[in-house]
């Protein structure tokens, strides 16, 4: 079985060396007009799928030069939207049916990538993304995808799932299949330039919320809590760097390569309570879901921590990225860490009560109820229920500063 690596100047291993996920992660600036040499492996029919924003940029047409370069026929799809919906997927499938597509190249956001995968099982499968919620339902393989990301946060490109928002409730549906993971992800971080700061802002949240779930989650382990850490440490050392600096690109890597190792954290184990809350106020009022996510960390951070074995291991991230030193006791270690956070989230400008994104005290008990079916509650190191979940909620404006 190949193992997986990530390749770049350094030659840094990836992946565990045990690991049986098989991706092929090649890093480094100007990488992405590669992507002809590696998609002629793969097929000769190549759907482009992007977002009207992305292709504002140019990013779409120099892959596509490069496909056709390497003599594939390419096909473009640019209209991703935002939370991709079961009907925007079958829109893309429907168009494209009838080209003969035999590989699928997803270049944007997690939208993107998500519409990616999702017009992927359609296209293979048939039928509607209902079908696939869940683990291992497609009953033939998947086209062979390339992932090119063009923000640093959602991890999509090194992740088997397409998260996919029912038409008319607008939660999330966590589709899966081992070959929805892109065979090849290309990590490419001038692409990250043109991100606005909102953009670049609540990615990087995002990004940063995957590492400090899936590490101490349920189904956590060796390999997971690998990634985990890497992801935190890259990105903690980077992201102000980012913000403060739009154009250096030295941070700019290194925030993706993080954004990357949490998205393999993810697929290796799960998320928490903090993206289990953040979903509703997505499907409630269209909260972006980077500002979601960082307007309910802080408060699940606290919850968390009062179990010692999951304090510890966020005193150990602490202490490991350099946040602190290696004498500090857990309790001081995890203070300065959610400090940290709260220091990140207040330079990104992103918001930091539920009043600010349009929730009343009224809200909570709805907001609870969708957060304790969301699917990422019960991976929560911590019991979650409604009452925790609404007490937590009920703390959010306690972390505003």
């Amino acid at each position: 079985m190949t193992e997986c690596s990530i390749q770049s100047a350094s030659n840094a291993s990836f992946f565990h060396p045990t690991d049986p996920i098989q991706q092929q992660v090649v890093f480094g600036a100007g990488v992405s007009v590669r992507v002809g040499e590696f998609a002629k492996q793969l097929g000769s029919h190549a759907l482009v799928i992007t977002d009207a924003g992305v292709l504002s940029a140019g990013h779409p047409q120099k892959i596509i030069a490069s496909l056709q370069s390497a003599g594939l026929k390419t096909y473009l799809f640019d209209g991703t939207i935002e939370n991709p919906t079961d009907s925007s997927i079958r829109t893309c499938a429907r168009e494209v049916a009838h080209l003969g597509i035999d590989l699928i190249v997803g270049v944007g956001g997690g939208s993107s990538l998500d519409t990616a995968k999702g017009t992927n099982f359609i296209l293979t499968n048939g039928g509607s993304m209902q079908d696939y919620w869940g683990v291992g339902k497609a009953e033939r393989p998947l086209l062979p995808m390339i992932a090119i990301p063009t923000t640093a946060g959602t991890g999509s490109e090194c992740q088997s799932y397409a998260l996919i928002s029912q038409d008319q409730t607008h939660r999330k549906m966590a589709c899966g299949d081992t070959t929805a993971l892109p065979k090849v992800t290309l990590l490419d971080p001038q692409l990250t330039l043109s991100q606005p700061f909102s953009v670049c802002a609540a990615t990087g949240m995002d990004a940063l919320a995957h590492t400090l779930e899936s590490v101490v989650c349920k189904k956590r382990n060796a390999r997971s809590d690998s990634h985990a850490r890497k992801g935190f440490s890259l990105l903690m050392q980077n992201l102000t760097a980012v913000w403060n600096e739009p154009e250096n690109l030295d941070a700019r890597g290194k925030v993706l390569l993080g954004a990357a190792h949490a998205g393999a954290a993810i697929e290796r184990s799960m998320l928490g309570a903090a993206h289990a809350m953040a979903n509703p106020l997505t499907s409630h009022k269209g909260v972006v879901h980077g500002q979601a996510v960082g307007l309910t960390l802080p408060a699940v951070l606290s919850y968390n921590q009062k179990d010692p074995k999951v304090g510890m291991v966020y005193a150990q991230l602490a202490r490991e990225s350099g946040l602190t030193d290696s004498g500090a006791s857990d309790s001081l270690a995890f203070d300065i860490l959610l400090k940290k956070v709260l220091y990140l989230r207040k330079i990104s400008n992103l918001p930091t009560r539920l009043s600010s994104v349009g929730f009343e005290p009224s809200s909570i008990k709805e907001l609870s109820k969708d957060a304790a079916d969301q699917w990422t509650a019960g991976f929560n190191p911590r019991p979650v229920g409604e009452p925790e979940l609404s007490r937590i909620y009920q703390s959010i404006d306690s972390y505003a500063g």
